[in-house]
């Protein structure tokens, strides 16, 4: 069993646990498929990456969430259409990669890799990581190249996730 597939698993007992003991979970549980929940999704990542293109490169260091988020709720918007509802991005991430190994959706692995790595590698820096850095350091701005090139990640994706739902 790949990676990712023993991560989703990991997801689903945690949140199941976690349901159970709480009442609410932070992990990954199976839903019925909604396009509707997806579209839903997607118009979040189009408000995040709106608002990325409102604070243009002056209010970069805000922009690294803007685009992240805007990734993200993509990613949730496929999470949707295949039956899955996640409150943790490691387990949203998962099945991303996921259903990339099953060939269910027409994604690149390694602009997922660029976003979030599962395995950790030390030396790549992702989304996710440069999202971080930003939001909860001191910085006021990145490089001009690197805020460009997370924009156009978060435009990718989200232009493949419409492609997706729309399947």
């Amino acid at each position: 069993m790949s990676h990712a597939k023993n991560k989703i698993n990991w997801c689903l007992k945690k949140a199941e646990k976690e349901l159970r003991e709480k009442g609410k979970h932070r992990g990954l549980i199976r839903a019925e498929p909604s396009t509707t929940t997806a579209k839903e999704h997607i118009k979040k990542a189009e408000h995040y990456l709106e608002a990325t293109l409102l604070l243009k490169a002056e209010f970069s260091d805000i922009g690294a969430s803007t685009s992240f988020y805007s990734i993200y709720h993509s990613f949730l918007a496929i999470l949707a259409k295949f039956g899955y509802y996640s409150r943790n991005q490691e387990c949203t991430f998962a099945v991303i990669y996921s259903l990339i190994e099953d060939k269910k959706i027409n994604i690149e692995k390694q602009d997922v890799d660029k976003i979030s790595l599962l395995s950790n590698e030390k030396d790549r820096e992702t989304v996710t990581d440069i999202k971080e850095k930003y939001q909860y350091g001191t910085e006021l701005s990145m490089k001009k190249q690197l805020y460009a090139d997370i924009l156009t990640l978060a435009k990718k994706m989200l232009g493949k996730t419409k492609e997706i739902v729309e399947q």
